[in-house]
């Protein structure tokens, strides 16, 4: 490992990045072998920087922010917030995805505009970006947090699951709810580095991001876990 860059993203000679196995559009499998988009992403850039990759696995985004930022991994892929850009370094997206809104099929609440009142409680999984956005953006529902929005909607009897749309409409199907439309928000997923990454390591992993983009490396591995989601355009579309 000779370049600058290098020595920065993996400054212990390994590259060790966190797969968050909360979020199944991202990644699956086990702890042992994980799969999918970001240990595809990770795999690829240990490769060109020339070092050995080390992944840790976690079951959240917040476990895997908490890592980062105690400088337990040197990478992170993580939903783009304001409330973790303040403490880590975010590259452009490469992929979109939404989060949506469930509620039981009697509900009242016919569109996800409609459940922002007061009385409406949330089930959301603690330190997601959707628990994140809904937080700084809800003005009178109330947010309920656990280990799974959808599990502590039915433990709770909660008015709405808040999640990721392709498992949250998987679980609706299941469990007889109704997604609501439109999605809330617009998830952007990113590759996140220390918040101290030196300007030559951030730029070198931002083009490494956009070359994943445009070289057809995201959407094939995408392919490759059978999930789907939206390719983020390039930097500055």
């Amino acid at each position: 490992m000779t370049s600058s860059p290098g020595s920065a993203l993996a400054p212990t000679g390994t590259l060790r990045a966190v797969i968050n196995l909360g979020n199944p559009v991202l990644a699956a499998g086990t702890a042992d072998a994980p799969t999918g988009v970001t240990v595809e992403l990770a795999r690829e850039l240990a490769e060109r920087l020339g070092v050995p990759l080390a992944l840790r696995t976690v079951t959240g985004a917040k476990a895997a922010f908490t890592a980062l930022v105690d400088g337990e991994v040197d990478l992170a892929f993580l939903a783009d917030e304001p409330a973790r850009a303040a403490q880590v370094t975010f590259t452009a997206p490469y992929l979109f995805i939404e989060g949506g809104y469930a509620v039981p099929a009697a509900s009242g609440i016919d569109s996800a505009d409609q459940v922002d009142r007061p009385g409406v409680r949330i089930g959301v999984k603690e330190g997601s970006a959707y628990d994140l956005f809904l937080t700084r953006t809800l003005q009178h529902a109330e947010l309920v947090r656990g280990t799974d929005g959808t599990a502590v909607f039915a433990e709770q009897g909660l008015d709405v699951a808040a999640g990721i749309r392709q498992p949250l409409t998987a679980y609706a199907a299941e469990h007889g709810l109704r997604v609501l439309e439109p999605a809330f928000m617009q998830i952007r997923q990113a590759v996140a580095g220390p918040r101290e990454l030196p300007a030559e390591a951030a730029v070198y992993l931002a083009g490494f991001v956009e070359d994943a983009k445009a070289s057809g490396l995201v959407t094939a591995a995408l392919e490759r876990a059978g999930q789907t989601a939206t390719l983020a355009p390039a930097a500055g579309d």
